[in-house]
Formats: C-alpha cells, sequence, structure tokens
C-alpha cells in the first residue's frame, strides 16, 4: 500500500530538533510523572509491583471506565484503546473503508484523515474550510459532496490548525446530513475539553448513532509521552476494530495504561492547569496580532493551535524555512496543511518564550 508522505510529521522530523524556540508545537506544557502524580494526588505504590506483562489486551476496565467519564452515555464495551489518536483514527479507516468508497474529509486538518483513505483507494472528496467562514463547514457545500453515497465523513472538533469550535446545533445539523447517506462520520476529539469558554463540546459519539469519537491523552492531558489514545464508537465498529487492532497493536503498555487512567480521573485538575496555560498564551498571540501588521488571524475558541494569515510574497514552507535558519524560530508553514499563505502557530507552552519568539518573527519580517 502506498501513501503520500506525512508532510507535517515531515516537517518535525526534519526541523524540530534545531529550533530554539518551538512555535509548532500543539501541546500544552507537558507533564512529568512526578508533576502528574502531584497534581491529581494519585497513590501510586503498587505500580512498582507489578508484572511487565501485556496487561489488558483492548485496555483495562480502570482506564475504559475513566474513558466513559468524557463521554455522556457511553459503556466500557464502546471503548478500545489504542497507540495514540493516530492509531485510532488509521485503526478506523482500516476497518471500515474499502477501495472505491466515497469519503469526505474537510481540510485543514491532521493528514491522516484524507492520505489514507486516498492510500486505500477511496473516491476522497474534499471540503475546504474557509477564513470568511470563520473557519467552520459550509453546509450547503458539506451537504452537496456528500450526497447519498458517502460511506463516511472525516473531521476533527475542535480544528487542528484554526482552533474553530463545532457548535452543538453545526454538529446536529452535519448529523442529518450524514443520515441522508447513512454515513459514518468519524470526528477526532483530541482537543475536546480545551474549549476555552471551559465547556465542553458534544462528542459525536454521544449524538449520532454512526458516530466515531478519538481521542487521546496527549493533548488534552499534557502526556504525549504516553502514546495512548482511544475509540468510542457503536459497539458493532469495536467488534470490527478489534479485529484489525490484533494485528497491530495487542496491547498498549500498562504503564501507559495506568498512568493514563490516573489522568483521566482526575481531569477536572489538569484540564484546570491546561486551560490557564491555554488562555495565558492566547492573550500573548492576541497582543502580538494587534501590534504585527503584516499577520492577521481568527483567534481560535479551542485547542491549542492559530492559523495566522501572513501578507508576504513568499511561500509558506521558504518562510519557515528561513525564519528558522535565521533566527532559531520554528513555526509549522500552512503548505504542510495544504493551504498556503497561512501559519500554524501553537500558543500552550511558556508564555515568556512565545513572547519572545513572536517579537523575534515580528523583528525578522521587518528585514526582509
Amino acid at each position: 500500500m502506498k501513501i503520500d508522505k506525512f508532510k507535517v510529521e515531515e516537517w518535525f522530523n526534519k526541523y524540530e530538533h534545531k529550533a530554539l524556540y518551538d512555535l509548532a508545537d500543539t501541546c500544552v506544557e507537558s507533564l512529568s510523572i512526578n508533576e502528574l502524580i502531584d497534581l491529581t494526588g494519585a497513590d501510586v505504590k503498587d505500580l512498582f509491583s507489578r508484572k511487565l506483562n501485556y496487561g489488558d489486551i483492548y485496555g483495562s476496565d480502570r482506564l475504559k471506565n475513566a474513558i466513559c467519564t468524557m463521554y455522556e452515555n457511553q459503556t466500557p464495551e464502546n471503548i478500545t484503546v489504542t497507540h495514540g489518536a493516530i492509531g485510532a483514527n488509521q485503526l478506523v479507516m482500516l476497518s471500515l473503508i474499502e477501495r472505491g468508497d466515497k469519503v469526505v474529509s474537510i481540510i485543514p486538518t491532521y493528514q491522516q484523515h484524507y492520505a489514507i483513505p486516498k492510500s486505500i483507494g477511496a473516491d476522497v472528496k474534499i471540503l475546504y474550510l474557509r477564513e470568511e467562514n470563520n473557519w467552520l463547514p459550509d453546509l450547503d457545500e458539506l451537504e452537496d459532496l456528500v450526497g447519498l453515497d458517502t460511506k463516511i465523513i472525516c473531521m476533527n472538533n475542535p480544528n487542528n490548525p484554526t482552533g474553530a469550535v463545532i457548535s452543538e446545533k453545526m454538529l446536529n445539523k452535519i448529523v442529518q446530513i450524514a443520515q441522508k447517506s447513512n454515513a459514518y462520520i468519524l470526528c477526532d476529539e483530541v482537543y475536546r475539553g480545551l474549549e476555552h469558554n471551559g465547556v465542553m463540546s458534544k462528542s459525536v459519539a454521544d449524538i449520532y448513532e454512526k458516530g466515531i469519537s478519538t481521542g487521546s491523552v496527549s493533548k488534552v492531558f499534557s502526556l504525549a509521552g504516553l502514546r495512548l489514545g482511544w475509540i468510542c464508537a457503536p459497539k458493532n465498529v469495536i467488534t470490527e476494530v478489534n479485529y484489525q487492532r490484533e494485528y497491530n497493536t495487542i496491547s498498549v503498555g500498562i504503564l501507559d495504561d495506568y498512568f493514563a487512567s490516573v489522568a483521566i480521573e482526575n481531569k477536572e485538575k489538569i484540564i484546570e492547569r491546561n486551560l490557564s496555560k491555554i488562555l495565558e498564551g492566547k492573550n500573548v498571540l492576541s497582543k502580538w496580532l494587534k501590534n504585527e501588521s503584516y499577520c492577521s488571524c481568527i483567534l481560535p475558541d479551542g485547542g491549542t493551535t492559530s492559523f495566522v494569515k501572513y501578507d508576504m510574497n513568499i511561500k509558506s514552507a521558504n518562510l519557515c524555512k528561513k525564519l528558522q535558519e535565521d533566527t532559531g524560530v520554528m513555526i509549522l508553514p500552512g503548505e504542510t496543511m495544504e493551504l498556503d499563505g497561512y501559519l500554524r502557530i501553537g500558543y500552550g507552552n511558556n508564555p515568556d518564550k512565545l513572547e519572545t519568539a513572536l517579537n523575534i518573527f515580528s523583528n525578522w519580517i521587518r528585514q526582509q
């Protein structure tokens, strides 16, 4: 099976280790194990006596029960645990999509959502989000694309890279469009829980009988190093996914399972910590945008990333390459997400470093 190069990951692999200031990062400042224990007050004495075997194949009961608290009406039978949300998305697609199936995907988004269906031989239709629509899908365009013959709609909410959040009202309308085609909706919800108003958005798994939600502990819980995610879906989908899963996963590590359980059981504490950091960083970004005439942005409503438009006659990849070579500031070019003329800037890490890096970027712009 041939597949397109993963543009975002290729960029990170090439440039991340050279960065002095990483504004391409999508995580809130990562937690150490000590910080996780201090923040949650978890008693981990029993951890050190555990045998390092495969553990629970589909995820421990403790973990799956914790994941269910992220939803309104899901049970452990609706959950399977994966190697990150990246593993979750791939398993869903490999389980449900066949050559010739029609798949509708939204751009910009994570490249998995259109590259994997294309590699399988699906007929992939693209709905481009537009800045003039506040980066929200045009439902008339979506309905025309979906028609009556779509197998699956792929999307994410909150959106990466724009930070747009689809409201419950709009999500219900998307469900109505999907129902006409009897299509699944795969919604990558890795940023769900980091809505800036503090209200967790609705999950597609809770409002649609063919809704599939993927999530992880990477973004919301600042634990990307655990490499742990999940799929929440109807039981028949979980059964199909688990057939596929047996060929590439067996189980996640028992230490990953354990610490993920601790984190999700204490989600309020971790989300409070992370939202505080995000809002502080967003404030820094907002102030910078007001003073930077060459850049503009619709401020995000969720997540950790912004999609910044720039007014310079240069391709985004060339801009980011030269910027990092000259200053050490790493920014992700919009070209890697199929929209040139934009830059993805993360703002969830140290606000002082963010402010310094943005000022370096401004000074660099003036020198061009």
